[in-house]
């Protein structure tokens, strides 16, 4: 997006609600859409497939007829090229349709990648050299994070020693261009930022209550949603490779469907993961976004309803 994009006048408004998973984002956003004449735009990385609404909990049908819904599984889970970028310039292309209607464009989502790349912009890092990746991706990740360390140490200290992906991703790119993730990062073009009026408020609840609802909500993921993963799995042209095999719950109750491992010990093995995810996603929430996003503590929806309101006018 850029501003020859934009209708003319004042930077439009642009909500975002960001969270962990289950912190209750969706129907923060529903009712602010409501209130306001919204469209909530996806910026979950696990949503946009449209093979896994349950597994993914994406809005249901019945929410998805209440406002426009825009970027919920629109991608097919075959599609191995789905990144960040992707998924950025879709989102501009939302929201432009969304401010060209009249609407006010509501960014709901927990992959904090995805809003770094659509706001801050896209870092131009150069094609890694295929044995530099290779390499780096096979080894364990302590090795991995050992060599990051002594290549760049800002990033093995940022970085969980048990981040597999995270930890590759920035030593092939330190390796085969010599240079930082974060130095390329720092050279982000595209970014929507400055173009828009930003009003984002970051969900953060109680830890326990937000573990409480995680493992109540994957119980009744893996009742209804393991025919759903089935279905996926069944598909002859899903790569081995797609990203969607990884999705929290789709190895769990793969196994569980193979018979591998019962009902109660899939629930809990998803439950574990999700929580893991969620942990990840509340510290990236509390330290990387703008001090000036509102934050709001606490589990008190209506009083959410109440703070978000202020923050749009």
């Amino acid at each position: 997006m850029n501003t020859s994009d934009l209708p003319p006048g004042p930077r439009p408004r642009l909500a975002l609600i960001a969270g962990p998973t289950a912190s209750g984002k969706s129907a923060l956003a529903l009712d602010l859409a409501e209130r306001h004449r919204g469209t909530i735009i996806n910026a979950d990385s696990a949503q946009v497939y449209r093979d896994l609404r349950i597994l993914t909990a994406r809005p249901s049908p019945e929410d998805e007829a209440r406002v426009p819904h825009r970027l919920f599984g629109h991608v097919d889970a075959a599609d191995t090229a789905h990144n960040a970028a992707r998924w950025a310039a879709d989102a501009r292309a939302a929201i432009e349709h969304t401010l060209a209607e009249g609407r006010l464009p509501i960014l709901v989502g927990g992959t904090g990648l995805y809003l770094r790349t659509l706001l801050d912009g896209i870092a131009p890092v150069p094609a890694i050299d295929p044995a530099i990746r290779a390499e780096a991706r096979a080894l364990p990740v302590a090795d991995a994070h050992r060599a990051l360390a002594a290549l760049d140490p800002a990033a093995a200290a940022r970085l969980a020693p048990a981040d597999t992906s995270r930890v590759a991703r920035a030593l092939e790119v330190v390796r085969s261009t010599g240079r930082t993730l974060a130095a390329w990062q720092s050279a982000a073009t595209g970014g929507i930022a400055r173009d828009v009026d930003l009003r984002a408020a970051i969900l953060l609840p109680d830890r326990d209550w937000l573990t409480a609802r995680i493992d109540a909500r994957f119980a009744t993921i893996a009742e209804e949603g393991l025919s759903e993963v089935a279905t996926l799995l069944a598909r002859t042209d899903l790569p081995t490779d797609a990203p969607i095999r990884r999705a929290i719950g789709v190895p769990e109750l793969a196994a569980l469907a193979r018979g591998e491992i019962s009902r109660d010990e899939a629930i809990a093995a998803g439950a574990l993961a999700t929580r893991r995810y969620a942990k990840r996603q509340y510290t990236w929430f509390r330290h990387q976004p703008s001090a000036g996003w509102l934050r709001l503590d606490g589990n008190d929806i209506i009083e959410w309803v109440g703070d978000i309101d202020i923050l749009l006018r």
